[in-house]
């Protein structure tokens, strides 16, 4: 059915759809609306079978994940930034038990300072955490991402973040196709956990293990996270031939053939650069976008499989490693390992700072007329700003302009 609604409804809808048993809810910007609606649906018995807990922080609402999951019930939350930041010892408990908990990420920067807007500072922070972590790139790309994440961490038997872009997809209005319950309860069936705690059969789970077999659960886990790429790619066919859906996927290519160059993104931000290399095509310049929609696991293959014989390649990164380079970066480079192809990190839209038309427009035609000569570059920032500082404690001055690591290093010799 067709709605008008905002992101952060369809996705309370999408999760209500899959019938989780336990939904716990803790409130923090800007997922807060999903978790809120999900509490009304239980409320009004919308949404029937369903404990709704309110708990008093992150890291509460994630060990009540973690506790109704090894009780055999499908469970959800929600979170963002700081919050999960709070739950990470809780977050890396999930996996290592292999745990199916389904949590959207409403991404929003890491303080400090405080900044309450959009970056993926939070969800790439936890990349090593042992969860899948899928990007939705549109709202109906989370309404029905959130439903098929609930069959892959099942199926695989693995957490899964959903990651959405905050307020630029969990406060937008758009029009949303929400399917059916019918279509969702034949898509998804009925909870059968493969281990869970009973009296009739009693284990125990999560026990201490030494060295002598810690390795193995670690390779156990490697071995889940390369299941899960055919997982993600054999749910999402079948979500799509059922529903007609286009969501989904390892990644997505756009104007891929015969590009010059290829953009690498992360969330909303495709769409808006899909508009621009529109445009660009009237001035001759061809571009292809490939929407990384898996990050973890990252699909090496598929990947390479999508930049071919391109040159040059761009990662528009809205988070970075400090001390270090980009993180998506590498993870190209390494898909690319004995090819030419010349990968680079682009940083920008860090802290909410909009990513315009005119900020891809400036990246595109940088990188093919060779200004963006270093591996990292923060292409949108303020020298009048960095100046403020750098001036007046060192004498340093910045100038405009998309700012290099080898500026950055400059500047403090």
């Amino acid at each position: 059915m067709l709605k008008q609604i905002e992101g952060s409804l369809g996705v309370a809808e999408a999760v209500a759809l899959c019938r989780p048993g336990v939904v716990c809810a803790y409130p923090i910007s800007p997922q807060t609306h999903i978790v809120e609606n999900l509490g009304k649906f239980v409320k009004t018995g919308t949404l029937k079978d369903c404990e709704f807990l309110n708990v008093e922080s992150e890291f509460s609402a994630i060990s009540v994940a973690i506790g109704s999951e090894v009780g055999g019930a499908r469970t959800y939350t929600a979170t963002a930034s700081q919050g999960l930041l709070y739950m990470t010892e809780g977050i890396f408990s999930a996996s290592g038990l292999g745990l199916p908990i389904v949590m959207t990420v409403a991404s929003r920067a890491i303080g400090g300072p405080i900044n309450i807007w959009n970056d993926h500072s939070d969800s790439l922070s936890q990349r090593d955490s042992g969860w899948l972590q899928l990007f939705c790139e549109s709202n109906q790309d989370a309404v029905d991402t959130h439903i098929m994440a609930f069959k892959i961490a099942e199926k695989v038997g693995l957490p899964v973040m959903v990651c959405m872009d905050g307020y630029v997809l969990t406060h937008a209005f758009e029009r949303l196709e929400i399917p059916s319950q019918e279509t969702v309860d034949k898509f998804l069936k009925e909870y059968e956990p493969n281990e869970y705690l009973t009296t009739k059969e009693p284990v125990s789970i999560g026990a201490m293990v030494g060295p002598e077999a810690f390795t193995e659960v670690r390779i156990l886990q490697q071995r889940k996270m390369a299941k899960a790429l055919e997982v993600i790619e054999e749910v999402t066919k079948e979500y799509r031939e059922l529903t007609g859906s286009k969501s989904g996927g390892l990644l997505d290519c756009y104007n891929c053939e015969n590009a010059d160059l290829k953009l690498i993104i992360l969330g909303s931000t495709v769409g808006t650069a899909k508009d621009e290399i529109d445009r660009l095509k009237d001035e001759g310049i061809n571009v292809g976008i490939i929407s990384l929609k898996s990050f973890r696991p990252f699909p090496y293959e598929a990947l390479a499989k999508a930049i071919g014989d391109t040159k040059q390649v761009i990662c528009v990164e809205r988070a970075f490693s400090f001390g270090a380079r980009g993180i998506i970066c590498p993870e190209v480079k390494r898909a690319m390992e004995g090819t030419s192809c010349d990968v680079k990190t682009v940083v920008a839209g860090l802290g909410g700072r909009p990513i315009f038309g005119t900020t891809i427009n400036g990246i595109v035609k940088d990188a093919l007329a060779g200004k963006l000569t270093e591996e990292f570059t923060f292409f949108d920032a303020n020298a009048g700003v960095l100046n403020s500082y750098t001036q007046k404690t060192e004498g340093v001055k910045f100038e405009n302009g998309p700012i290099s690591q080898s500026a950055i290093e400059n500047s403090v010799k």
